[in-house]
């Protein structure tokens, strides 16, 4: 979970907003708590903008294309689904095919550097993505799915280095929070509330209140056992 404010700065097609990336595993959700924007979405089925504004939900499977647009004040709280997963990398940058295609030119092209430079570097990183998704979008709206196809290959080819330690990740996340809940199932139908025993409650702040996200400015949580450390990069 975060809480995003989509960046302000304008793009080269007069758009504010934040760096067009996709997720691979992990679907993601949006609820609108402030102002007014839009979310821009590439899929197989074409391009659609759909609205943002106070009290809105809105949710995109793996492989979605997404760009945050900021219109007015616009904040979003970000729930992802897949605990550690989207903290441990899950996401690629719509950047053009020939930096897609070199894994030390996409790495180059995504990192963020720590001091003053973050900022100015975070926003040549959105302006590389969003030079990628226009032509992406241009295509997609002219009928052609094949330069989205080909992103797909592409960030999958980036990403399968990774394979091997998301899968311990999801093991020990997700997997392991829904046989748990199976166990609990299990045991109440035998009468037995043990876990009940185990009632708690947990509160948290944000542990970083303006890192730069994909999206935008970012308050991020970081839970011990729930989330990895993740700072946007």
């Amino acid at each position: 979970m975060s809480h995003i404010t989509p960046y302000d700065w304008e793009a080269a097609d007069g758009v504010c907003g934040g760096s067009p990336h996709l997720h691979l595993v992990c679907t993601e959700a949006y609820v609108v708590t402030a102002g007014r924007g839009a979310v821009q979405t590439l899929t197989p089925g074409g391009y659609r903008e759909t609205e943002l504004e106070p009290g809105a939900v809105v949710w995109f499977t793996p492989g979605t294309v997404h760009r945050m647009v900021q219109r007015e004040g616009l904040r979003v709280t970000v729930l992802m689904q897949n605990s550690g997963l989207p903290e441990a990398g899950d996401a690629v940058f719509t950047f053009p095919p020939e930096v897609l295609a070199d894994p030390d030119r996409y790495a180059a092209a995504a990192r963020l550097p720590e001091g003053q430079e973050r900022a100015a570097a975070a926003r040549a990183r959105r302006d590389l993505a969003v030079e990628g998704y226009l032509a992406l979008r241009t295509a997609a709206e002219a009928g052609d799915r094949g330069p989205l196809r080909e992103l797909h290959r592409a960030a999958a080819a980036l990403v399968a280095p990774r394979a091997a330690g998301w899968k311990a990740l999801w093991r020990a996340g997700a997997l392991a929070a829904a046989e748990r809940t199976g166990e609990q199932i299990t045991a109440l139908g035998q009468g037995v509330p043990d876990h009940l025993e185990q009632a708690r409650v947990r509160a948290a702040t944000p542990s970083r209140r303006d890192g730069y996200g994909m999206c935008g400015r970012r308050a991020e949580y970081e839970l011990p056992g729930t989330t990895l450390p993740y700072y946007g990069e």
